[in-house]
């Protein structure tokens, strides 16, 4: 019986460190898993990611068209007119003095016209131009140089002024701004 003890003993430690083992072995395996689902969902992501991008950027139509895939053709929006049906309105030729900060005055000279939905809206807005023309005034004068400076500039200066225009001539409708000459001195 005495000889029996350290053999137990000896089976018991055996037994205690496969537990260990496998203990280890399950939490490894299990964080290993853990790891290979992250991956392998993080490339998912990154593949469906990049083929939406190249779909939404039209790299895909050459693939599409390959396949016999018919393109889709956005339809023509409201907005969107023929030249043929748009009517155009020669504003004064406005010069103003920009906000410099009262350093050497800058002048800025702008020529434009005005797209309306039809011809018989020229008296309309002839009849209300004196506060269109105030309206352009105020606001021109508080521009600085750098406001004006690259297309976004350009673009900001469109929108503002079509939006006083539309103001100053409701119920009339302007369809845009456009400048015929601008010169900043």
């Amino acid at each position: 019986m005495a000889e029996e003890k350290p053999d137990e003993e000896l089976e018991d430690a055996e037994e205690g460190e496969l537990e260990d083992q496998e203990e280890e072995d399950s939490s490894s395996s299990s964080g290993g898993k853990k790891r290979i689902l992250v991956l392998l969902g993080a490339a998912i992501l990154l593949v469906g990611g990049g083929a939406g991008a190249a779909w939404y950027a039209g790299a895909l139509d050459p693939l599409f068209a390959m396949l016999g895939a018919e393109p889709v053709v956005e339809e023509q929006s409201d907005e969107v007119r023929p030249v043929e049906d748009a009517f155009f309105m020669n504003l004064p030729e406005l010069l103003v003095n920009l906000n410099t900060g009262g350093r050497k005055p800058t002048y800025l000279k702008i020529r434009i016209s005005l797209e309306l939905d039809k011809e018989t809206d020229q008296p309309k807005i002839e009849r209300v131009m004196p506060r269109i023309i105030d309206n352009f005034q105020v606001y021109l004068r508080e521009l600085r140089v750098e406001d004006l400076k690259g297309s976004a500039g350009m673009y900001r200066l469109r929108e503002e002024l079509l939006t006083r225009v539309s103001a100053a001539a409701a119920p009339t409708q302007i369809n845009d701004v456009l400048f015929k000459e601008m010169l900043v001195q």
